[in-house]
């Protein structure tokens, strides 16, 4: 018999409200997914964890090996870290040179954990107010723990790794123990792999000998080795090493009495000079991202082509002995490589033994024109097509008033006739047309790494690149709309025969350019070599490229390629002085020109696919109708259609006429005036001229 128990009323179990509900189900949510994180998590970790590469060798030296580096067909170019040097101990290493460390690289170096948490936010917060990476938020023993890897590679599980890895070594060792294993393997630049091999390296005594002054400029070589480096820059290094004085002040570390004391005087040795230093130099610096800690002698097959790179050389001298005197041109600088991103020659300036910055590689600098590769791009995958016709008038946007060079318009004019005149007006009106983003995102996707702001003046470079990663843009056309990226190492092996690292065959992957659009741009770039303003720089061959003047002409470019070799040319001033009337299509082109003329030598002639002839025979017998005339918005679509069924048979149209006009005479100059007779007509022809701001 069960007995039951009325309550009363009020004692009578409620129905549970809206809320509790929500607030229950939210709970069972949050436990679930709390879970299910858990799981993941764990997965995640024993991934990353069950491969972690060996930690041996952070007890071993690393800084007393020789690397040969030697050219594409084995010659022997130089070697690197030809010193001897010791396996230096805590107390053997320089207070003032540990401090500096310290303040520049991690200030809570003796206070976390293997990851600085506060560091961390502070240098997202920072990049995230900049908009791009200016603060990086490894702590130095994460900056150890990097020297295990064995692989450039740059990933999500590698950083998990290196995190894993930081926090085992705390663990493991003492802050002492883990400051003087990171001096003595990390990469101080030009093949020096500790303090103490930089310090004989660079100033030709051992570590425990530094000055302050010394000691601060091995730490600010720490942020980028090959740009900070004595032997690339001085004065930059100097810079550097004031800087890092100043965060020893800042960090309570040198009182400002000290600091003020030890002036700037700091003696380094002499390198030899040579241009293809320029290349090693860039070169050594990705050396540890391959190998990791290096423990033997190293062999280091190159990329770089001994015969070109004297062919650059002396083609930068013949142009500025020449001329440069007369015009204001103090430096000059030439990168090349295959279509496939090889580096086959390097030049980063006029002279190595005067000045070891790398001006192709490291200065960035205004394009100009050559810069509006990526909107006429931009435009031809929106829908675009070369004799499409815009007219060319003086614009006005927010307040800012573009001009051409002559500060003449021509009215209506194609697309193609714009850009090779390097018509400023009609390259703003594309730019704004297509999206100044699109801009942006076409350079992107061709490699452009440098700030690029959305600005009105975009389309006419006013931002800075520098020279490498242009000519690598312009690479893709070549290489068939595939994706382009330089490299110098082909492979690395150690004196005994051991390979470390080979280059693994290039794989095309997908496009990044459509077919279709490389051979209408081609076409764009073509024109410009035979009728617009590089006409002066143009071979007994088929050429497309493009000229670039900044603004008060000071800088100068030329960019462009044959089937089998891309080159681009900087001229300039470092102190950013005005060149007198240089141009793209003069200097720069003249380089450009004799040394693709040499390069060529042996090299049988190819074409350039375009869709010139297919589009003419198209617009003559079948539109008939002026482009300006008609509204795009409704004629994209068909226009491409259009395209899609032709351009099959594109590459095997009007190649002979493209071979022929390569060979006509260069009796053209570059003038203000709005027209000019050629020595064969009396008949007046357009401007050939170079525009820019």
């Amino acid at each position: 018999m069960k007995l039951r128990l009325k309550l009363p009323k009020i004692f009578k179990r409620r129905k549970r409200g809206g809320n509790s509900r929500l607030f229950s189900k939210t709970i069972r949510f949050g436990l679930l997914a709390a879970i299910w994180g858990s799981i993941v998590g764990v997965l995640v970790l024993g991934y990353c964890i069950h491969d972690l590469p060996s930690t041996e060798k952070l007890t071993k030296a690393a800084s007393s090996h020789q690397i040969r580096i030697l050219s594409s067909d084995g010659q022997l170019i130089t070697n690197l870290g030809e010193v001897s040097s010791d396996d230096l101990s805590y107390e053997d290493i320089p207070e003032h040179l540990i401090n500096a460390v310290i303040a520049t690289e991690d200030r809570r170096f003796f206070k976390h954990f293997g990851f600085d948490i506060y560091g961390f936010t502070r240098a997202m917060f920072e990049n995230l107010k900049a908009g791009q990476v200016v603060q990086g938020g490894s702590t130095i023993t994460q900056q150890l723990a990097k020297v295990v890897f064995l692989s450039p590679e740059r990933t999500i599980k590698r950083k998990i790794q290196e995190l894993i890895l930081a926090i085992w070594i705390e663990q493991r060792f003492t802050k002492k123990e883990i400051m003087t294993m990171y001096l003595n393997r990390v990469y101080m630049g030009s093949g020096f792999f500790g303090v103490d091999a930089a310090a004989r390296g660079y100033f030709g005594k051992p570590a425990r000998y530094l000055t302050l002054n010394e000691s601060a400029m091995l730490a600010g070589l720490l942020k980028a080795p090959t740009r900070y480096s004595p032997f690339t820059d001085k004065k930059l290094a100097k810079k550097r090493a004031t800087q890092v004085i100043a965060n020893m002040v800042d960090a309570g570390m040198l009182s400002k009495k000290k600091a003020s004391q030890s002036g700037t005087a700091i003696q380094t040795k002499q390198k030899q000079a040579n241009s293809r230093y320029y290349f090693t130099d860039w070169l050594s610096g990705q050396i540890p991202d391959y190998v990791g800690i290096i423990d033997s002698d190293l062999v280091i097959t190159t990329t770089l082509d001994l015969r070109l790179q004297s062919y650059a050389e002396e083609a930068i001298k013949k142009v500025l002995s020449e001329q440069g005197d007369d015009r204001n041109v103090k430096q000059a600088a030439l990168v090349a490589m295959t279509p496939q991103g090889e580096i086959l020659a390097m030049v980063g300036g006029r002279d190595y033994g005067q000045s070891q910055f790398n001006r192709a590689a490291q200065a960035q600098r205004q394009p100009g024109s050559s810069f509006k590769f990526f909107p006429y791009l931009a435009a031809l995958e929106a829908g675009y097509l070369p004799h499409d016709e815009f007219i060319d008038e003086e614009i006005e946007i927010d307040g800012w008033r573009p001009k051409n060079y002559d500060e003449e318009y021509r009215g209506e004019i194609s697309m193609k006739t714009a850009f090779a005149l390097s018509i400023n007006s009609v390259a703003v009106k594309i730019a704004e047309m297509v999206g100044r983003n699109r801009v942006i995102e076409v350079a992107r996707r061709l490699g452009i790494e440098s700030p690029l702001l959305p600005i009105a003046s975009l389309a006419l470079g006013t931002n800075e690149v520098n020279l490498m990663e242009m000519t690598q843009a312009y690479a893709h056309l070549p290489n068939d709309g595939y994706p382009v990226r330089m490299y110098g190492i082909k492979e690395i092996k150690t004196a005994a025969g051991e390979t470390l690292y080979k280059r693994a065959p290039s794989s095309p992957g997908g496009r990044v350019i459509d077919k279709n659009i490389v051979a209408r741009m081609n076409a764009l770039l073509k024109e410009v070599m035979e009728e617009g303003t590089g006409r002066k720089a143009r071979l007994l061959r088929e050429t497309a490229g493009k000229t670039g003047t900044s603004q008060d002409f000071r800088d100068a470019w030329f960019v462009g390629f044959t089937p089998q070799v891309v080159a681009g040319v900087w001229i300039g001033n470092d102190d950013d002085t005005p060149m007198d009337g240089v141009t793209g299509g003069t200097l720069a082109g003249q380089i450009w020109m004799h040394f693709m003329k040499d390069t060529h030598q042996t090299i049988e002639p190819r074409s350039i696919p375009t869709d010139t002839g297919l589009f003419n025979w198209f617009r003559r017998n079948w539109s008939g109708n002026r482009h300006s005339d008609r509204n795009r918005n409704n004629e994209e679509a068909e226009r491409q259609d259009f395209w899609n069924n032709v351009m099959e048979d594109v590459e095997s149209e009007d190649q002979d006429t493209s071979a022929e006009s390569s060979t006509e005479n260069n009796s053209g100059t570059e003038t203000d005036t709005q027209e000019w007779i050629s020595p064969d007509s009396e008949e007046p022809q357009k401007p050939q001229i170079e525009i820019h701001l």
